[in-house]
């Protein structure tokens, strides 16, 4: 059995944690406000904004301020499904396919 690098093992495990944490956010944000003085909300937003801050370009305009962490984390799962893979030499056709991805490749 290949053993996978310990770099990306890391790698893995980070994107993991920020995708979590802007789930968490986004949780939160449903019950509590973002100005709230509740510790855990206020760890949530210091870790996520400069996440969201990064991906303020690529999110649309139109979403509500309150789905955004939960946007980002979307990101976030589809570099962890495809480009994940892909660094370790998998085939992403092969793993557990989106149905975007399988109607795209009837076009092809």
């Amino acid at each position: 059995m290949e053993q996978i690098p310990i770099a990306i093992l890391i790698l893995d495990y980070v994107l993991g944690l920020a995708m979590w944490t802007l789930i968490g956010r986004f949780g939160m944000g449903l019950f509590v406000a973002e100005n709230s003085d509740f510790f855990f909300m206020k760890a949530f937003v210091r870790m996520t904004d400069p996440m969201i801050r990064f991906m303020r370009r690529a999110t649309p305009s139109f979403l509500i301020e309150t789905t955004r962490p939960l946007y980002v984390a979307w990101f976030i799962y589809m570099i962890r499904f495809y480009v994940m893979p892909l660094i370790l030499g998998y085939s992403v056709m092969g793993i557990c396919l989106l149905y975007t991805s399988d109607a795209a490749d009837d076009l092809l």
